[in-house]
């Protein structure tokens, strides 16, 4: 059984003896040791009608000191004939301590204020003590226990990022400084103010207004943490760019502040759910904290860098286009690190392929570290279409007339559109969480089924340019008449698959569209 973990106290350490004291301590711990064994061989040869204090049967040995009723601090003081008596072991970030009183022989009492404390380590050397200062301030308690193995790649690239950030604010700073008019007194202080405030009102209304995509940052989460930090960098660019058209200071600073306004929007929305994707149990405020802690740090660190270099009058467009290139590396090794449990739109794709094609689910460190970072969530052509019009699904009426029977039972319709080489799947009114599920599911299986399709007929036709630009008829009617036999099997095989991996389903991170169809 291990011991007792208690917490620091006051008491405990006002109570720590001198080195003479300790030193005493020790001797006596060494005596009662002694007397213990002693005490066994004594018990084991006295005499049924001796009437000693306790009486110990030879068959139950005595437990020594270090024993496991003694780290738990169940002494039984009659055994210990030594005016110090342990109390209690304690543990305080890694080193033990034993707790003694003095008792009183007369009274056989313990002594008032008598409670001496020794330490059974050495003390810690200056490194291991700033190294312990260190760790109290930029990682967890408990770590690396109390956070999963993705929290220290994370955190590196985090401040390698914001190490070049801070690098490169001392030279936006200085740039807009120098082309406002402050440094060469071009502009009078009035001046120089209003504009300073225009500047940041823009970015304000610029926060604003993109607010309003909150629902984005749930379910294209890295997506939007790596645009937002190309924004910043954009920002950045446009900053440094007023040191060459000062006369445009006012419009350039807007843009630019709008950008990394934005780009703080979907930093700070994004934080939260990453910084929990680390966390085991509740300790999401301490490693939010360490975290912060950390890029903050960094970002100190990456300003006196700046000062430096700065001193030295370098080209601003070198400068610019080294820390540039590591603050975006920087963005992209953190944003691939970080480990989800949840299936968005892109990893529900990586999922769902990787099942059809090995008939497995993928891990939650190979599903992440497949998910796509260098696509912008709006602008993406999915070839999945889920919650789709009617009228984009289906140009052909006679081919809807066919379907619709196969999806009497769903609450769902899947066709595929070979004009716009895209599978789209429409919800109906009464669809709900599983039923959206299951109509993104059967969109896959019938996009690999035609993919499928295509490419055998291509092979038989000798033809190995890309599948979306063959244009060979396949018969639509089939395929989804073929999905729709295997999906309900094969739909609840990937679900048992997914949470054996420990991923976590959610229709609305899969961004359904919302139309619907209305059947009387």
């Amino acid at each position: 059984m291990a011991p007792i973990n208690l917490r620091r106290s006051s008491a405990a350490q006002t109570l720590t003896t001198s080195s003479q004291d300790a030193r005493l301590l020790v001797s006596e711990t060494i005596r009662i040791s002694a007397n213990l064994a002693s005490a066994r061989s004594s018990a084991t040869s006295a005499s049924a009608n001796s009437s000693p204090s306790v009486i110990i049967p030879p068959t139950v040995p005595v437990p020594p000191l270090e024993s496991k009723n003694l780290r738990l601090g169940l002494v039984e003081g009659e055994l210990i004939d030594s005016n110090l008596r342990l109390l209690c072991c304690e543990e305080i970030d890694g080193r033990r301590w034993k707790h003694l009183a003095e008792n009183d022989t007369a009274s056989g009492r313990f002594k008032k204020g008598s409670v001496h404390s020794v330490c059974l380590q050495s003390p810690q050397a200056p490194i291991e003590q700033i190294a312990s200062f260190v760790r109290s301030y930029v990682v967890p308690e408990g770590f690396p226990d109390s956070v999963t193995p993705a929290y220290v790649p994370y955190m590196t690239w985090r401040a390698l990022k914001h190490f070049f950030g801070g690098a490169m604010g001392v030279f936006t700073t200085q740039t807009l400084l120098t082309s406002v008019g402050v440094s060469r007194n071009k502009a009078t202080p009035g001046a120089v103010a209003i504009n300073w405030i225009l500047k940041d009102g823009a970015g304000r209304v610029g926060k604003m207004l993109f607010s309003r995509q909150g629902k984005k940052f749930d379910y294209d989460l890295k997506q939007l943490r790596f645009t937002g930090d190309l924004l910043m960098e954009l920002g950045a660019g446009i900053e440094l760019a007023t040191a060459a058209i000062p006369q445009l200071f006012l419009p350039l600073a807007c843009a630019a502040n709008v950008a990394k306004n934005v780009g703080a929007v979907t930093s700070t929305s994004t934080r939260t759910p990453i910084y929990k994707a680390f966390a085991k149990g509740e300790n999401i405020g301490d490693v939010t904290a360490k975290g912060e802690c950390v890029g903050n740090v960094a970002d100190l660190l990456g300003t006196g860098l700046g000062i430096m270099i700065s001193r030295r009058n370098p080209s601003l467009v070198t400068t610019f286009a080294f820390l540039s290139c590591g603050y975006v590396l920087s963005s992209y090794q953190e944003v691939k690190s970080v480990v989800l449990h949840t299936l968005n739109r892109s990893r529900f794709t990586v999922a769902v392929e990787s099942f059809l094609k090995t008939g497995q689910v993928p891990s939650l460190k190979e599903g992440n570290s497949k998910e796509q970072i260098f696509t912008f969530p709006w602008l993406r052509d999915q070839p999945v279409q889920l919650g789709s019009r009617f009228k984009d699904a289906f140009e052909d009426p006679g081919l809807y007339v066919a379907l619709e029977p196969l999806f009497e039972k769903e609450r769902y319709v899947v066709t595929y559109n070979p004009v716009k080489n895209k599978v789209y799947a429409l919800l109906k009114d009464k669809a709900k969480s599983d039923d959206i599920l299951k109509a993104a599911f059967h969109g896959h299986v019938l996009l690999h089924s035609i993919r499928s399709s295509l490419k055998k007929q291509a092979m038989s036709r000798k033809h190995h340019d890309n599948l979306s630009s063959i244009a060979v008829p396949v018969d639509i009617q089939s395929l989804v008449a073929e999905s729709c036999m295997m999906v309900p099997t094969a739909y609840s095989l990937f679900k048992y698959k997914a949470a054996e991996e420990g991923w976590m389903m959610s229709e609305s991170l899969l961004n359904p569209g919302r139309a619907r169809l209305c059947l009387e």
